[in-house]
């Protein structure tokens, strides 16, 4: 964990110390610091501020995932979030938070990022789909699998996940991995926007 501010790491350790599974193993002051540690400590996950004195940023970022790439780098900052958070995940980060978001939140995106996945929030991951779509000349929608697509319809047209597992003869679990992965190629937050999205793109009746 880095951040230039004593007062926010106090309120960060006190925040991760609170969950059982979750242990802070190195504090941070500065970019050239949190560089080091990651060098010499076993971390499983880099909690860093995006801005810091000495190595920080984009920089710090992108020689921490070149060191470690196969492991996540989430990032915190005051910064406005539309702007900066595409910048973030290109050099290499698993997700980006404001530094004012709730504590359930930042817990949320934690377990997301060591898990494998992403955090972003809802706006930037739409912008970062349609940002795709528009280079790739195509709606995020044509990018999906002929299986993620049937079970986008289904969902769309107000089936649960039990109702359609029954249908395609799957697992709920296995469905319920699908919509996440089909919430997370349209950049959409839950299933109430993917209605509205297939609505929108007249996916639906």
């Amino acid at each position: 964990m880095a951040d230039d501010h004593p007062v926010v790491r106090q309120r960060l350790r006190q925040i991760l110390m609170a969950e059982p599974a979750l242990t802070v193993v190195a504090e941070a002051g500065d970019g050239d610091e949190a560089l080091a540690l990651a060098r010499s400590t076993d971390w499983d996950l880099a909690l860093l501020d995006f801005s810091m004195p000495g190595c920080s940023g984009l920089s710090l970022i992108e020689h921490v995932r070149r060191d470690f790439p196969q492991r996540p780098v989430l990032v915190l900052s005051v910064h406005d979030e539309q702007l900066l958070a595409p910048h973030v995940l290109r050099a290499g980060a698993s997700g980006y938070l404001c530094k004012e978001c709730a504590t359930e939140q930042l817990i949320q995106a934690i377990r997301a990022v060591t898990a494998g996945g992403t955090h972003v929030s809802a706006p930037v991951a739409q912008r970062l789909a349609w940002q795709v779509a528009i280079e790739s000349g195509g709606a995020p929608h044509e990018r999906l699998s002929d299986r993620e697509y049937r079970v986008m319809w289904l969902l769309s047209s107000g089936r649960h996940i039990v109702e359609i597992a029954q249908e395609l003869h799957l697992r709920p679990r296995t469905v319920a991995s699908y919509r996440h992965r089909v919430l997370r190629k349209l950049g959409l937050h839950d299933t109430a926007e993917l209605v509205s999205y297939a609505v929108r793109h007249e996916l639906v009746g």
